[in-house]
């Protein structure tokens, strides 16, 4: 069979922001750089619009990757394209953590990160040998990564279609926290990219700006501080004007690091402090203990050097009682954070946390994938009901997003900039609260 054309799709999550969407989709411009240069390959996001299905046939490879949250539209999809003959393999997190769920309606899964399979998936497809199932878990060095194409650049077109090109330093997390799927998703040893590697790309994606999709960029400052320094002296050679990255409070021990990572034009670290709540701390995987005061000593310690904190907090752990969601207001309110994630604790496939709700009978039952969001409510609490904790994490969200406490943050956050910078930084100092603020907003629809 020839491959007249190769789709790679990822389905709707949060849709646009003023005609962008959110994040660009890292993943699939990889496996499309990974496409042999004779195949035709696109890149559909659902995010942008809709999808155009009437191009599709019997000679389209469909590739989706999709997470737990979108894997019901990504069913949507592959029965669309079925429909017009294409074959249709789903990779991504839901399928490596579920493979079993996906292969129900697929005609092949991807489990793991794929890059040893891809090509063939590719091969088999002409040769009408498709396979149920491919396996890539061998979390392999990155040195030698398929760099992404010119191609894939110019039909991506990022810099129009998106507001923050995203971008993969480190793959890999060591943490095992309950409730997190990194560990079994990228393996739990941090592996790194070259520095050289990492400067190429991002001078030929021509790259101002971006966010790292890595689980914890941050841990590397304690694992790998010789790389990291390595790091921060080349991409302060470059013309960036600013970036994100994931981490965890520790990072503050590191004022050297720090200096030199904002030298490297880091303008803001989004760290898990999960919980305010210290009964919880089994949960977090070493990273957090709930001690309010480190917290903040952490948060000052960062802001010293002139790097934005945007706090990540889980509401529902088993020693959380009704009290958490004033607890958490009352510490983002006197913690002077620059911007705030809350979300509920959410069972996502293969977690710890998952097979003890199973145990216990504490899941809720007929949720749909779609409400594996971190926004809804899934199962049984342990110290509230669940309509406690529904209606409570609604109030938090509406002090924490109400507008003016987005703009008492900005406000704060940009009064820490020169003024000669104050315009530059104006959008990133309250755009992220806007768009958790969104985010939340989908649980309603």
């Amino acid at each position: 069979m020839s491959v007249e054309r190769i789709v790679l799709i990822q389905p709707c999550h949060q849709g646009t922001i003023w005609g962008k969407a959110a994040g660009s989709p890292y993943t699939l411009m990889r496996l499309a750089s990974m496409v042999p240069q004779a195949i035709p390959v696109e890149i559909w996001d659902e995010n942008l619009g809709p999808l155009d299905y009437a191009r599709l046939n019997s000679n389209t490879l469909v590739g989706i990757s999709s997470m737990t949250v979108t894997i019901d539209g990504a069913r949507a999809i592959a029965e669309q394209a079925q429909q017009r003959g294409s074959k249709v393999v789903v990779g991504g997190v839901h399928a490596t953590l579920v493979p079993d769920d996906v292969a129900r309606w697929s005609d092949s899964v991807a489990v793991g990160e794929a890059y040893h399979t891809w090509q063939r998936i590719i091969a088999d497809f002409e040769a009408n040998q498709l396979a149920p199932r491919y396996t890539d878990e061998a979390w392999e060095s990155l040195d030698h990564l398929a760099p992404i194409s010119q191609r894939v650049i110019d039909l991506t077109d990022e810099h129009r279609n998106y507001w923050t090109p995203s971008l993969e330093i480190t793959r890999g997390c060591p943490r095992n926290c309950t409730f997190c799927t990194a560990i079994r998703v990228s393996g739990k040893i941090m592996r790194l990219r070259p520095v050289d590697q990492i400067v190429e790309e991002i001078e030929r994606r021509r790259l101002k700006r971006f966010f790292l999709t890595d689980d914890n960029f941050g841990l590397n400052f304690r694992l790998h501080p010789k790389y990291m320094e390595q790091l921060f002296r080349a991409l302060a050679k470059l013309p960036i004007d600013s970036w994100s990255a994931q981490s965890e409070m520790m990072v503050a021990e590191f004022p050297t690091l720090l200096a030199l990572a904002r030298e490297a034009h880091l303008d803001k670290f989004f760290i898990g402090f999960e919980s305010v709540n210290s009964g919880n701390r089994r949960d977090l995987g070493g990273k957090s203990k709930g001690q309010i005061e480190e917290y903040k000593r952490a948060i000052r310690a960062i802001h010293a050097h002139g790097i934005a904190v945007v706090g990540l907090f889980v509401t529902g752990f088993d020693h959380d009682t009704p009290n958490v969601f004033g607890d958490t207001w009352n510490f983002v309110r006197d913690s002077e954070l620059d911007s705030v994630s809350a979300t509920v604790l959410t069972p996502f496939p293969e977690t710890p946390q998952r097979a003890e709700l199973i145990q216990q009978k504490r899941l809720l039952p007929n949720v749909p994938w779609r409400h594996y969001d971190t926004a809804h409510v899934t199962f049984h609490p342990a110290l509230m009901t669940a309509a406690q904790l529904r209606s409570g994490y609604d109030w938090l969200c509406r002090q924490l997003y109400s507008p003016r406490a987005i703009a008492l943050r900005g406000l704060r956050t940009l009064r820490r900039h020169p003024l000669h910078r104050a315009r530059a930084k104006a959008f990133a100092s309250f755009s992220t609260d806007l768009g958790y603020r969104k985010a939340y907003g989908l649980r309603a629809t």
